[in-house]
């Protein structure tokens, strides 16, 4: 390196974050020239790495302007489908504290609300800042350690949105392909059901895997079942099945029921071959913090503890040669 870039990258020294992404310095009469690596950074990142560095150098003696080439490897996500065959099993909320948990044992977790017509990871996740707009790309806000974009951040609370299914694809890839900067893992909260949506994601984004979420009772079981048939259909692996809403503690006796039934979706996943990720109770605390904007997942007890042991047995199954 010649003397006038070594005086460059020593400039650079007290830049956060420059550390090991500066190559290619060199000085031409009065113009400062390098090359900056910004993968992985998000774009407010980005902008604001390349504005301290113009400043930085900006200020060393006869440099008159500086100029930066930025370059990025892309980088590469695993999409994780989260899907139901029916609505109203808690799919959306299993959704959210499942990227908590994730996120809590150290992963970069990203979430995209792609329920387009019934968006509520805003309110689960307790964070309806509507996000920037940054070289066409959405940024996503951060909520309880992880990222997440939402149709939710964009429309006004309790509008209905009468869109075909174009349209809605659309709006999909508008939030897949924000600026999930480092993000490594992108769980897909998809509508209940078998339509538009899960196509136009299989088909474009191919997720590494699919979970899917029931309750134990036959009718909600026979719905999943066709969940598992699409992904499988189209050749997107089962990473496996979650027994949601599986007994109810009485917070009074302590007695426990089951108003929907008990270890359906395990026997199910049993018999279609699939694994079973684990089981989470019903109850009144997961209700109340899900309405609050406070996942289980963020917190300590019981819940937490089963969405982590879910979040585990998920990441053994993505990879199963790991350890």
């Amino acid at each position: 390196m010649s003397e006038d870039g070594q005086t460059i990258i020593t400039a650079l020294q007290t830049v956060a974050g420059a550390a090991g992404r500066v190559s290619g310095a060199r000085q031409t009469g009065g113009v400062a020239s390098l090359i900056l690596d910004v993968t992985g950074l998000s774009a407010p990142a980005r902008a604001e790495l390349e504005h301290n560095v113009r400043e930085a150098l900006g200020r060393l003696p006869g440099i008159a302007d500086v100029r930066i080439a930025m370059t990025a490897d892309k980088v590469e996500r695993t999409i994780i489908a989260v899907g139901s065959g029916k609505g109203g099993v808690g799919k959306s909320t299993l959704s959210a504290n499942l990227a908590v948990a994730l996120a809590r044992a150290g992963r970069a977790v990203g979430l995209v609300d792609a329920d387009v017509y019934g968006p509520s990871q805003t309110r689960i996740l307790g964070n309806s800042d509507r996000p920037q707009m940054v070289d066409k790309q959405l940024v996503p806000v951060e909520a309880h350690g992880i990222r997440m974009l939402s149709l939710g951040q964009m429309v006004e609370q309790g509008s209905a949105l009468a869109w075909r299914g174009p349209m809605a694809a659309s709006a999909l890839g508008q939030l897949i392909e924000g600026d999930w900067g480092d993000t490594e893992i992108l769980v897909i909260d998809l509508p209940p059901g078998t339509g538009d949506i899960q196509l136009s994601l299989i088909q474009k984004w191919k997720p590494a895997g699919a979970v899917i979420v029931s309750t134990p009772q036959d009718l909600a079981l026979i719905d999943a079942t066709r969940a598992i048939d699409l992904f499988r259909k189209m050749n997107v692996p089962i990473f496996g099945l979650i027994e949601n809403m599986s007994g109810y503690a009485c917070p009074h006796c302590g007695e426990i029921s089951d108003p929907f039934g008990a270890g359906g979706a395990e026997a199910a996943a049993k018999v279609m071959g699939i694994p079973f990720l684990g089981r989470v109770p019903l109850t009144l605390n997961i209700r109340r913090a899900s309405d609050e904007g406070r996942p289980p997942a963020a917190g300590a007890g019981e819940e937490a503890e089963a969405f982590a042991r879910i979040a585990q047995r998920l990441s053994e199954e993505m990879n199963p040669n790991r350890g």
